[in-house]
């Protein structure tokens, strides 16, 4: 009754239109364009400052408490901490769905408790929350231009010059930066700052009988501001203020200290200096000291808008400050403007080659003008629903989007198609699109729904997967319904608007003659021999089921795609107690071997000034390097000369190489190695470092081919007191560790506040072996020297540099990166190794884990959504014969997937299993539009073989062009030139092959199925 109303009112329907497509293109611009989708990531991250600490007193009194009292928060799914020297990190992880923000509230009531119990001088820990705001939009590097090396090539020094960059980094550029509205902050790292350092002349003060404690004294006593005096004289008040402060190199050089009568100057005592404050750690853009600058996005800022506001800002500080070099690298900027930009294009080229299917099919150009008119039609609608829904453009609602493209004209082919079949029999027109389309609306509607139920298990898959893929299910099940709608309620009414005045069908004898010969020729030869061999058919169904599970096991098996990257984060950890400086030499000496190959790089050495998270904490021997080639392939070779170059001069080095950090890695934490072994001894608590690379040796020889990092450990000196000497000399703890610290440069009297710059004034020598240091002496209680040699006793050991504990105690981490089989092989001969020495056991966790539990869920979501689709075909068809003819397909199309994924070469990971789903979803509909037909046509009293006979001829033609436009629309995807792509290329390949099968399945063996269970019958 809707559609006999509607085409007669062509103008009121091209209203309502015409109105839909004003707001949806409004709507359009207010859709935020992200990356990934704005979910809630379940992470907590708790960081620990324990200055001055080893790493078994930050692990035993700060870390290892904070744990126990942090494993009772409600929702936790895993646990695990990491100790080092000075600081150390908990890891938390919670089940997805949890609010976080509560989640976050309860984690900082549990460490409020827990600091009574932690001692007094350690800073309340941070409490961070993982978000996209962890990722940097981009960092901006500043360095000076006529900064040079030295005559020999070695890297440029950073003087006073640079400590001025510094200042203007943070006072000028991070200032106008944020500004910006789309900015939240910026985070800086690599400046210096300058200080004052009072050397002493040891000889005089110890012939005038004065020590370090009488020069601080000294400068104490004359750096004082007292406050306002309040003098009364006569009715009047008068307020005085007394000032005395030090605030240059020259004020405390003037000091007085009187000693025995006789006024002394500080300068007479000790040589005061101003110079460079010791650095524990720096940052080199392209071998050049720089200030590195990362600048975080607005929650709600867009990120074109971001890109546009600073480029223009780097502009014209390049104008305004030429001596200064501006380079803006990792820009998150670029890489979704060139995924988005792909993305569309594919949309774009699928499109095309969907519409040039239809004209090769429909010679009359009306035909697939009013097929091609449901693309922006859907996709307007389809925008606006986003905007409603709050759904941002991302790479995976624009997935959704363009799997949605070579479905949405497959509703108009069959009302087209239908429609045409009544007309061509001699009905009126207004009566063939009545009758056509709703003859085809409730098989289309089933179609739609068998479509969209495959979505609805995926956003029940464990982690923060599901959520994301709602994105996608929201992208492709409004576009269906969307184009179903169209189908239905436009397509007929300007149907009847070009065709009006035609009194007979035009279209039918032409192409009936055209593609006679090489369209239906075939379909009737093959149809012919599957009906007169239905053995052979039968047979190689059954025979593709157990080769499902045959190929299966010869897959490799990963949690994400392959996904190339053109830039990499190379982490080295020298295994060293190094200085900075050397740290500084070695990394120079890593990256110019690859001078050729590399880009740009910058070198992050030793410890980080950053604020917030999105960097790694380091020591002043490792250093983490952003470097970029021109492609991935040199990437490869440049990685490969650094592993070398590193086994060859620093075998007890380690260099791992990560992805530079993006939201999408963010999101699902892809830097897990293939194999993480968990060594522990058997009644708990970890193994020592010795027995540790006893295990390692052993694995290494085992398996020569796999490369296993060394241990991980550091030499230290500890200094242990003699109590008894201590109390026969009299010297106090006091006394000696005053002493010490003045010794190594950490004796800060003050600090000169000048705005936000802070100067501090060390009493000390600049720099101190630690073999002269025990050398030096002590003043005891009574005034005599006593040497520290008499009282301190040196010894070495070796330890772990960090400790790692998680849900099962302590453990010490190997981590393996290798090929599936070689995982099961070393976890076979570890579980032998351990169960021969009773002292170890092992524990294993890793992606290998990780793959196979997602791809273990995906195949239970597989079963859901193959129930699904069964409900709903045997409330279609009252039947529950006939859903189970039509499913039959799906164990030939998952075959020929698995098949095509093992001689490729493809793994089996979260998006080719969601291709499976998908697929199955979307293959079937041919077959249910047939078996609609064929019973429609069984019910008019025609005979078994003539029902089939008829079905397949009147619906082969909108069979195949279903189906080709589906391929043709998601074949761009094929190309790997970005992420978005590179992410959906399994899902496509798989629906491709699943298409191509399921169409040759649909025309041949459902019919061949179906005459089987009802021969009896006909």
């Amino acid at each position: 009754m809707i559609v006999r109303n509607l085409i007669h009112r062509p103008i009121a329907v091209t209203m309502c239109l015409i109105a839909l497509i004003a707001i949806g293109c409004i709507s359009f611009k207010y859709i935020p364009v992200s990356l990934m989708p704005d979910i809630d990531i379940p992470q907590i991250t708790v960081q620990v400052s324990y200055p001055g600490a080893s790493v078994h007193e930050v692990d035993a009194e700060v870390v290892a408490p904070l744990r126990s009292q942090l494993m009772q928060v409600a929702g936790l799914k895993d646990i695990h901490s990491e100790s080092r020297m000075d600081a150390g990190s908990i890891f938390m992880e919670f089940e997805p769905g949890s609010n976080i923000d509560l989640i976050f509230i309860e984690v900082n009531e549990k460490i409020d408790r827990a600091m009574n119990r932690m001692p007094k001088e350690l800073e309340r820990p941070k409490v961070v929350k993982a978000s996209a705001m962890d990722i940097p939009a981009f960092y901006l590097d500043l360095s000076l231009k006529n900064e040079g090396g030295g005559k020999d090539g070695s890297l440029p020094k950073a003087g006073m010059k640079f400590t001025q960059l510094g200042e203007f980094a943070r006072n000028i550029v991070s200032k106008r930066i944020e500004q910006l509205p789309q900015t939240a902050m910026v985070d800086i790292s690599g400046t210096t700052g300058a200080e004052i350092i009072c050397i002493p002349d040891e000889a005089k003060l110890l012939s005038m009988g004065l020590d370090m404690e009488t020069l601080s004294k000294a400068i104490q006593s004359n750096n004082i501001t007292l406050g306002a005096l309040s003098v009364v004289d006569g009715l009047y008040r008068y307020n005085i203020h007394f000032d005395s402060q030090l605030l240059n190199r020259e004020d405390i050089e003037n000091v007085y200290i009187n000693h025995e009568g006789r006024l002394v100057q500080l300068k007479d005592l000790c040589r005061v200096e101003e110079k460079l404050a010791s650095r524990a750690g720096l940052v080199r853009h392209d071998g050049k000291n720089a200030v590195t600058m990362a600048v975080i996005k607005q929650n709600d800022a867009q990120m074109e808008d971001l890109q546009e506001s600073i480029e223009g800002l780097v502009e014209d500080l390049r104008k305004e400050y030429p001596d200064i070099s501006f380079d803006l690298t990792r820009d998150q900027t670029r890489l979704l403007t060139y995924s988005i930009d792909n993305l569309e294009q594919n949309l774009y080229v699928g499109a095309v080659l969907a519409c040039l299917v239809l004209f090769l099919f429909m010679k009359d150009w009306r035909l697939p003008l009013l097929i091609i008119i449901t693309i922006p039609l859907t996709l307007i609608v389809t925008l606006l629903s986003f905007h409603l829904l709050d759904i941002s453009l991302n790479i995976i609602s624009l997935s959704g989007l363009i799997l949605g493209v070579g479905m949405i004209v497959d509703n108009s082919i069959i009302v087209i198609d239908n429609v045409m079949q009544r007309w061509r029999q001699g009905m009126p027109l207004a009566d063939a699109l009545v009758k056509g389309t709703n003859e085809v609306f409730t098989p289309m509607l089933s179609s739609v729904l068998t479509t969209c139920s495959v979505f609805v298990p995926l956003i029940f898959l464990s982690g923060i997967a599901g959520a994301l893929f709602y994105d996608q299910a929201m992208g492709v099940t409004i576009a269906l319904f969307a184009s179903l709608f169209v189908a239905v309620l436009v397509i007929p009414v300007y149907f009847m608007v070009l065709y009006r005045k035609r009194k007979t069908c035009p279209e039918g004898e032409v192409l009936d003659r055209k593609f006679h010969f090489n369209f239906y020729a075939p379909y009737e030869r093959g149809i012919k021999w599957v009906l007169r061999n239905p053995v052979k058919s039968v047979t190689a169904f059954c025979l593709a089921i157990p080769a499902i599970f045959l190929i299966y096991k010869g897959l490799e098996k990963e949690r994400l795609p392959y996904m190339e990257h053109n830039d990499a984060l190379m982490k080295i950890d020298w295994n060293a107690g190094i200085s900075v400086e050397e740290n500084d030499v070695r990394v120079g000496d890593v990256l110019k071997q690859v001078d050729g190959l590399v880009q740009t790089s910058t070198a992050m050495v030793g410890v980080q000034d950053f604020v917030l998270s999105h960097t790694e904490d380091l020591t002043t021997s490792e250093a983490v390097v952003y470097f970029q080639a021109e492609d991935g392939e040199t990437l490869r070779q440049a990685q490969e000369k650094i592993r070398n170059y590193m086994a060859e001069h620093y075998p007890h080095g380690t260099v791992e190489f990560g992805v530079s950090g993006n939201i999408f890695d963010l999101i699902f934490s892809n830097d897990d190695a293939d194999l993480e072994i968990r060594l522990q001894r058997q009644g708990g608590g970890r193994p020592d470092v010795q027995e540790a690379r006893a295990f390692l040796d052993t694995l290494s020889r085992r398996f020569p081919e796999v490369a296993v990092q060394p241990v991980v450990s550091e030499r230290n000196i500890q200094y242990v007191a003699d109590t008894e000497q201590m109390a026969v000399y009299h010297v106090s703890y006091a006394a000696l560790q005053a002493r010490l610290r003045m010794l190594v440069s950490q004796n800060e009297v003050y600090a000169i506040n000048e705005g936000a710059r802070s100067l501090p004034v060390i009493i000390g020598e600049h720099s101190m072996d630690s073999r002269k240091l025990l050398q030096y002496t002590v003043r005891n209680d009574e005034g005599v020297d006593i040497p520290l040699s008499y009282l301190i006793r040196e010894t070495q050991g070796e330890d772990f540099k960090r400790l790692y504990s998680g849900n099962g105690g302590d453990y010490y981490p190997v981590k393996i990166t290798a090929d599936d089989r070689t995982v099961e092989s070393i976890v076979d001969f570890t579980e032998r190794f351990v169960k021969a020495d009773p002292r170890y056991s092992a524990s294993f966790t890793g992606n290998y884990y990780s793959s196979r539990e997602m791809i273990g869920e995906l195949v239970l979501v597989l079963s859901v959504a193959v129930a699904l689709l069964y409900f709903i075909l045997a409330a279609q068809f009252e039947s529950i014969v006939q859903p189970l003819v039509i499913l039959s397909e799906i164990v030939i199309d998952v075959f020929w997937v698995f098949l095509v994924l093992w001689l490729l070469g493809e793994s089996l990971n979260i998006m080719s299993m969601i291709g499976i789903v998908v697929m199955s979803g979307i293959i079937i509909n041919d077959s249910i539009l047939k078996v609609d037909t064929m019973n429609r046509l069984r019910r008019e009293g025609m005979p078994l073989v003539t029902a089939i006979w008829r079905g397949g001829h009147s619906r082969l033609r909108p069979i195949v062009m279903t189906s080709l436009t589906t391929i043709l629309a998601i074949l761009p995807f094929l190309s790997r030139g970005d992420m978005g792509s590179a992410l959906q290329y399994p899902l496509s390949l798989t629906l491709i092959v699943g298409m191509v099968a399921g169409t040759l399945v649909s025309l041949f063996f459902i019919p061949l199925v179906y005459y089987l269970i009802y021969r009896r019958r006909g």
